[in-house]
Order: C-alpha cells, then structure tokens, then sequence
C-alpha cells in the first residue's frame, strides 16, 4: 500500500474542494484493507467513498482511506430474483446500468445518482418513487476496531429517509465493503407514479408499456435536465433533504401557502419539497463569489470554480435561517459536512 503525504482531495469529492488530506492511500481489496487497519490501530482514519455526499470545509489531519475495492457478483437466484453483490467501490451509476443490460429491475429509478455502492446504504439512497432499501438484502462491513467482517441484514441497517445506523450509531465504527441487492428477473414492479417520469415516458412514446430501460433513460433525461454534472461544476447534488411534517404543521403551512406543491407520505406526514422553499426565499440562480445556488434546480448548491468548503457552507446556513423565517420550516443538509 502506497501512502502519500499532503494529497489534494479536488478530484475526490464532487464539490471540487481543494481541501488536502495529511497522509492519504487507496485501498482495492479487503484483505489489503484489513491490513491497514491492523498497521494504522492507532491513527486516526478518515474513509473515502466515491465523494459524492460531503462537502469539504478543512483539510483533514488524518489517514484518508479510499475505499477502491471493485468487482460484481451473484449470490444466489430464483427463478423470479437475482441476488447480486457489488463491492463498495463500485459506481452506482454503472452497477444500475450493468443491472438493466442484465434485464435486473428495482433499481432503474436510481439512475445518475452519483457516489460509490459502499455509500448507498449509508445514505439510503433513493429518488423518483424508490429507495435503496426496497431493494436491499444485506451488506457486508468490517469493523474497524476488530477488523472482523460482519453481515447487515435490511432490519439492522434500521433505515429512514437519507438515514441509517451507519449515520447514527454505528457512525465512525465500520467500513462497508460489499452490498447485496434482491432485484426482479421477470414481472418487474415498476414505479413511474411520478409526474415527470409519466411526462418523459410520454415523450418517448412508451407511457403505456415501459421497459426498466426506458424508465431509466427517462430519469436519466429528468436528472440532466435540471442536475448539473459534477464534472462541469462542482456540486454534491441534493444538498438538503425535502422536509418532512406532521399533519397539524402541513395544515398551518398550506394555510399560508395554499399554492406550494407536497406529496402525501403518510396519513399524518407530507413532505415539502426543500428546492421551491428554497426558490421562494429568492436564492435560485444566486451567487456569492464562486458559491452559489444552480439555476435551473435550487436544491443544489454549485461550486464555480475555487469556492472553499466554509464558503458553500455558510451560503447553506444563510438559505437554512431565511427559510426558517419565511415558512417556519427547518431544512436539514443532506450532504455530509466535514
């Protein structure tokens, strides 16, 4: 294992943040990740997925270890399932895609959300309709105390919305490694309730009778209309979650705002969605320096150029009180800030 001193972090996180890490290597099998966990019982570790849900504000004073482990695999099947593995550094992009070329479905309405598949169950990823943990089976994780690799079933993860046990608990403790998905062979179960799927597919002529790989196309066409491409300017995508009330707050919140779109969650939650708060409070399209707010979808703050971490962070803040003091709702970063 090579480690390197004084390393750039730019291209190893989507916001582009020239943030330095002390001493820096990167991993691409388990054993030579538990070898480093021996070697290193003392340091101070940072784990590195594929960058795509932190924003960077300092340079960080310890090992960052980048999880690069690669490779796909079935675990078992059925004659209606596939059971597939992929390693944690895998691309989730390129694993659903791999999926669909497979005619594997469930995870289709998935497609372009950036990042690693050893951070997906982290962050329960999910968008359009569909959740990491609708599809989840198990991941495998070493415990970075022990080095022992241990078995997560869907019950242990204890998912939420963007939420799970390695963001709460189980934070710091362990190093995912493999992830393992239950996805449809045949009689797939497809999800193109929304209203900008139902409009795509429409355009694209196959409403009525939509493969896996049209509804992915139809995302894919969604997200890159308004989500600009990290590789163009720097960003993190969503950067806050859609806000989450209870039954008595929605009524006092459509009361004063009858036109703002939600979307009914449960009897008693409905869900806000964060980027026309956002817009509503004047920030869509601004920009202070080189952070700003992306000008075709307001829930994604973009680095222009040589913004530093502090600075997007503070735009975050700004938008998070100006919210807070027109609609009295409280908007929570998506984004994991460092």
């Amino acid at each position: 294992m090579q480690i390197e001193k004084h390393k750039s972090l730019r291209d190893y996180n989507t916001f582009g943040i020239d943030c330095k890490a002390e001493r820096f290597t990167s991993i691409s099998s388990v054993a030579d990740l538990k070898e480093l966990l021996r070697e290193a019982k003392n340091e101070s570790l940072f784990i590195l997925g594929g960058g795509s849900n932190m924003l960077l504000t300092k340079d960080i004073e310890a090992l960052v270890v980048h999880i690069n482990i690669k490779g796909i695999s079935i675990y078992k099947e059925t004659d209606d399932h596939i059971y597939i593995e992929a390693m944690a550094g895998e691309n989730w992009h390129e694993f659903v895609l791999y999926c669909i070329d497979h005619g594997y479905g469930g995870i289709e309405n998935l497609s372009l959300i950036p990042g690693n598949m050893g951070t997906a169950p982290i962050q329960n990823i999910g968008a359009y309709g569909v959740e990491l943990e609708q599809v989840f089976w198990h991941c495998e994780a070493i415990e970075i105390d022990t080095e022992k690799l241990l078995t997560f079933n869907k019950e242990d993860c204890q998912f939420g919305y963007r939420n799970s046990i390695f963001k709460n608990e189980a934070k710091g403790k362990y190093i995912i490694t493999k992830v393992c998905l239950r996805l449809s062979k045949r009689n797939h179960k497809k999800s193109i309730s929304y209203g900008a799927i139902r409009q795509q597919l429409e355009i694209e002529g196959v409403l009525d009778t939509p493969s896996i790989g049209d509804i992915s196309k139809a995302v894919i066409a969604i997200r890159q209309s308004k989500l600009p491409d990290p590789t163009e300017i720097g960003n993190s995508g969503s950067f806050f979650k859609n806000p989450v009330v209870d039954a008595n707050e929605f009524a006092r919140f459509t009361s004063n705002f009858p036109d703002a779109p939600f979307y009914k969650v449960t009897e008693d939650a409905y869900k806000i969605p964060a980027g026309w708060l956002i817009e509503q409070a004047g920030f869509k399209g601004k920009r202070f320096g080189d952070a700003g707010v992306h000008e075709k979808q307001a829930l994604v703050l973009v680095n222009h150029g040589n913004a530093k971490g502090s600075e997007i962070w503070n735009l975050a803040m700004r938008i998070q009180k100006e919210v807070k003091v027109q609609f009295d709702i409280t908007l929570t970063p998506e984004v994991n800030v460092i």
